[in-house]
C-alpha cells in the first residue's frame, strides 16, 4: 500500500506544482497565446525520475488549462500534448539530452493547430510551430534541464526512487 500511496501523493504534488507554475506564467502573460513560455513545462523532465509524473503532469495541465479559462479544445488537446510528451520522456528519454525532445515535439505538433483552428489567431501553422517551438525549447529544454541538474546535484532526485 505504501508504494501506491507514494505514487498518488507524488502525482498530486506534481499536478499542484504544474498548476501553480502555470498561474505564475499566466500572471506574466506567458502561459498561452502565440508565444508560450510556461514555467510549468520544465516539470516535463520529471518522468525521467518517476512514472508518477505522467498522471501528475496530465492532470495538472487539465486543471491549469481549465482554471485559466482556455477553450475546451485547448484543454483537451493541450493536455494530450503534455501527456504524450510525458510518456515519451518516460519510455524513451532516459538520456537527459533526449528527455526534453518529446514534450517539445508533442507541443510543436499539436498546439499550433489549436492556435489556428480554435483561437483563429493571425499567422499560420508553420509560424505557430516556430513560436511554440521556441517557447517549448525555453521551458522544457533550458528550464527542464536546469531542473534536472538541480535535482541530481542536490540529490533531490533520490526522493523519486
Amino acid at each position: 500500500m505504501k508504494g501506491k500511496t507514494n505514487y498518488l501523493v507524488t502525482s498530486a504534488v506534481i499536478a499542484a506544482m504544474y498548476v501553480a507554475l502555470t498561474f505564475l506564467s499566466n500572471a506574466f502573460g506567458l502561459a498561452s497565446g502565440v508565444i508560450q513560455v510556461r514555467i510549468s513545462e520544465a516539470l516535463t523532465i520529471l518522468p525521467v525520475f518517476t512514472p508518477a509524473a505522467i498522471p501528475g503532469l496530465f492532470i495538472g495541465c487539465i486543471l491549469a488549462n481549465s482554471i485559466t479559462g482556455l477553450a475546451l479544445w485547448d484543454v483537451v488537446f493541450g493536455s494530450l500534448a503534455t501527456l504524450l510528451g510525458a510518456l515519451g520522456t518516460y519510455y524513451l528519454g532516459k538520456n537527459k539530452w533526449v528527455a526534453p525532445v518529446f514534450p517539445i515535439l508533442a507541443n510543436v505538433l499539436i498546439v499550433p493547430f489549436i492556435l489556428q483552428y480554435v483561437y483563429f489567431l493571425e499567422g499560420g501553422i508553420w509560424y505557430f510551430m516556430l513560436t511554440v517551438g521556441i517557447g517549448e525549447v525555453i521551458s522544457c529544454g533550458i528550464l527542464g534541464l536546469m531542473l534536472y541538474h538541480a535535482l541530481v546535484k542536490t540529490k533531490l532526485a533520490d526522493i523519486f526512487h
